[in-house]
Parts: C-alpha cells; sequence; structure tokens
C-alpha cells in the first residue's frame, strides 16, 4: 500500500495506455472502455474492406529496401502515369461567418487556430456547393472531438439559416473512445447528435435505426481522414445502397418536388437536384466534403482506385512503393535529422512517416518534396476516378493555405446532374 492507504497503479490489462488502482481492477474492467462488448446492429465485420483485384497482397515495403535503380523506375512510373491525366488541383480558400469570432479570439493558440481555419474552410465549401442546410444528415468521418459537426450545427443556428422545423441529423463515426466531446453539449429540439464508435470499415449505415427512420439525404464530412480511412468512409457512404438493394445507385435522377412525393423519402433539401437512393433504407447521397491525409497510411486492399492504377499499368506494388514516398511531400522539408524543420500543421495528430537518407544522393529535398506530391495526387485521382464512375462530379483543391498545414487538401463530390447547378 502507498502513502495514505491508497493502493498502487497498474497498467489496464485490456489498454495499457491508462492505469488503475490496484485494488479497484475488478471494479475498473466491468467499465473500461475497451472491455469486450456486444457489437451494434451496424457492425458488420468488413463491409467496407475492398478486394485485392486477384492482385497478391503485399506487405508495406521500406524505401531502404530499394537500390538507386528500383527508385529511378518508380519515379519514371510516376511521371509515366500523369501523362494524358487530367487531375487539376484548384487552390479555393474559402471561409464561413459563423468561426469568425473564434478566429480572431486571442485566447486561442497556434494550433487551435490553425484547426479554427480549416473547419472554416470546410463550412464555407460545404455552403458554396449548396449542402449546408437543415432536413440532412452529416456523416462526419473521424470525428475525433466532433467539433467539425458542432461547427456545422452552430452554422444552421444563425439567420442564414432559420428553423424551418425540419430535422438536422449530426452521426460522428470514431472508433476510439475519445475525452472532450463537444457533441454532448447540444441538446436543441429537432437537432439529433449521435455517436457511434466503430471502426468505418465495419459500419453499415443502412442499420443505423435513427438513420432509417428519418431518411434524411447524406452529406459526408470529415477533417483529416486519415490514409485508407478515406477509402472506408468512400465506401460505407456510398456503395451501402448497392450491397442493401441490389441495384448500383445512382439511376434516376429526381427534382426536389418528386422525391418529396416519394413515400418515406423524408424533407427534401431546397432548391436542389439529388440522387434518389435504392430500397436500402438511406436517403440520397447529396455529396461530401472531406480533407485528406497521410496517404502513407493507405492501403491497396482497401483503395478505392484499384482500376484506375491498373488501367495505368501500376499494381500493389508500385501503390505501396508511391505510399511510402508520398511522405516525402510532408517531410522532405528538412535540413538534416539533426535539424530537422517541423512544418506540419497536424503534428499532435497525425505522425509522419519514418524517413530514411537513402534517396540523399539520389534526389534533393524540393525533387522529394515534389514527387512526394504527385505519389499523393496519383492517389487521390484514382478517389476521383472511382466517384466519377458512380455519378459523381468530384474536385480536389488546396482548401487552406500550406502554412495552416501542409496536408491542406480537400476531397469534393456532388452528384453529376447537382454539380452542374452550382456552377
Amino acid at each position: 500500500m502507498e502513502e495514505g492507504g491508497s493502493s498502487r497503479r497498474i497498467v489496464c490489462p485490456l489498454d495499457p495506455k491508462h492505469t488503475v488502482s490496484e485494488d479497484k481492477l475488478d471494479k475498473h474492467l466491468k467499465k473500461c472502455n475497451n472491455r469486450s462488448r456486444a457489437k451494434p446492429v451496424y457492425y458488420v465485420e468488413n463491409i467496407n474492406a475492398g478486394v485485392a483485384d486477384g492482385q497478391k497482397m503485399l506487405q508495406q515495403v521500406s524505401l531502404c529496401d530499394f537500390s538507386r535503380m528500383q527508385l529511378e523506375s518508380l519515379v519514371n512510373k510516376l511521371k509515366s502515369a500523369f501523362t494524358g491525366l487530367q487531375c487539376d488541383v484548384e487552390d479555393r480558400v474559402l471561409s464561413h461567418p459563423v468561426l469568425h469570432e473564434e478566429l480572431h479570439n486571442p485566447k486561442n493558440g497556434v494550433s487551435a487556430y490553425k484547426h479554427l481555419k480549416q473547419q472554416s474552410s470546410i463550412l464555407g465549401h460545404l455552403e458554396a456547393m449548396g449542402l449546408l442546410g437543415n432536413g440532412r444528415c452529416f456523416v462526419e468521418f473521424g470525428a475525433g472531438r466532433g467539433k467539425l459537426s458542432h461547427w456545422i450545427h452552430e452554422a444552421l443556428k444563425t439567420q442564414d439559416y432559420p428553423q424551418t422545423g425540419r430535422d438536422l441529423q449530426l452521426v460522428l463515426v470514431e472508433r476510439c473512445s475519445t475525452r472532450f466531446k463537444v457533441d454532448g453539449k447540444h441538446q436543441d429540439v429537432g437537432v439529433h447528435f449521435e455517436r457511434l464508435q466503430v471502426d468505418i470499415q465495419h459500419l453499415d449505415l443502412s442499420k443505423v435505426t435513427f438513420i432509417r427512420q428519418k431518411n434524411l439525404p447524406l452529406v459526408g464530412v470529415g477533417k483529416h481522414l486519415c490514409g485508407a480511412a478515406t477509402d472506408l468512409a468512400l465506401r460505407c457512404l456510398l456503395e451501402t445502397a448497392e450491397r442493401r438493394g441490389g441495384t448500383k445507385p445512382p439511376q434516376k435522377n429526381l427534382r426536389t418536388s418528386e422525391l418529396a412525393a416519394e413515400p418515406d423519402s423524408g424533407p427534401a433539401p431546397d432548391g436542389v437536384d439529388v440522387v434518389a437512393g435504392s430500397d436500402s433504407g438511406l436517403g440520397p447521397v447529396l455529396g461530401l466534403a472531406v480533407a485528406l491525409c497521410c496517404h502513407h497510411r493507405c492501403d491497396w486492399l482497401h483503395y478505392v482506385g484499384q482500376q484506375f492504377f491498373l488501367q495505368r499499368g501500376l499494381g500493389p506494388e508500385e501503390f505501396s512503393a508511391f505510399c511510402r514516398m508520398s511522405s516525402w511531400a510532408t517531410c522532405g522539408r528538412r535540413q538534416t535529422n539533426q535539424n530537422r524543420i517541423s512544418l506540419r500543421g497536424e503534428d499532435e495528430e497525425h505522425e509522419p512517416a519514418d524517413e530514411n537518407d537513402t534517396v540523399a544522393g539520389f534526389l534533393s529535398a524540393p525533387e522529394r518534396e515534389h514527387f512526394g506530391r504527385l505519389c499523393k495526387l496519383l492517389i487521390d485521382c484514382g478517389r476521383i476516378h472511382f466517384l466519377q464512375n458512380r455519378g459523381f462530379d468530384s474536385k480536389l483543391m488546396h482548401y487552406v493555405d500550406s502554412q495552416v498545414t501542409l496536408e491542406n487538401m480537400l476531397l469534393t463530390a456532388q452528384p453529376r446532374t447537382q454539380s452542374s447547378h452550382q456552377g
């Protein structure tokens, strides 16, 4: 026993990240967030996992294992992949007035300011796309504390979006137990905040009861959705209807008035065309806006752009190498390992991939950064290809300045007929 009669603290056997008083271990094990629990009804094992597409799966490679000749071959393949490829990236930094006060609050430190700038721009893009409104179900993938959903809710409380009696759902998907969540503070009438603690890989949205009951149009959002989580989220959002309904959406474009007349379709959004869902019990997908990051954590099995790569003569070997090379885009700006310059805006959330000096004699630091960005762009172009094949217009854009975060790419998508009305 320690001084004062209290028991010594030991590592929790269910999760080594925290400790517990030894004399309270039995009680703690019954309520620990990492204890075994019955799976929720919306948990379907590997429902959003990809398919290897007949290719042999590989372990992630280390660039240390490549010779100079192999690295040169990879760089040449990367350059060739962009021949004739149209995948433009627009610089478009937007903002939303609901965050103006917080952005100018002197109590916020540098890190908080950078997060606010990103959240403000994402909301600005949602507004520009016509997606920011009531009568919708926003699904925030990789929600963390839920700050993005918080600001979406705050924006819809302003005078620009008066209450219309329509419901609003904000679904926060996060696989880990999170402290200091902000969604629990919202108790507004007609607004439903719901947190789903589940890996996106196993989430079947069509089995989430409250989503099925309201059947509201869906909008997918995410701020720094790490690596393969982006691909899992795209499948979760866009392929559930295909899986459950047996048809490949979208098939039929309906005007707002037509959708409103459909039985059990729920309220339709104002002034936009929507793509009807199937009989999966889900509303139509109005669009998405997801900030991307950590391409070195992507996985060929889950990657939605496999066909895009295969059509360019690339396979899992090149994909795995390009994932590792993509870290050059955010880690290449350095002098030496002993005098490293940190320029990353998301250090506290997403650690960079390991670096080494094996390519120092082959590529300069600016060249590594350039080819790293090409690797990231090629991976994202595969996601664009996936969305286009499902009837969506999709874009990539730098949504904040690189001084805010080097991971400043935003992926947006809307049904083709709807986005054409946005100009």
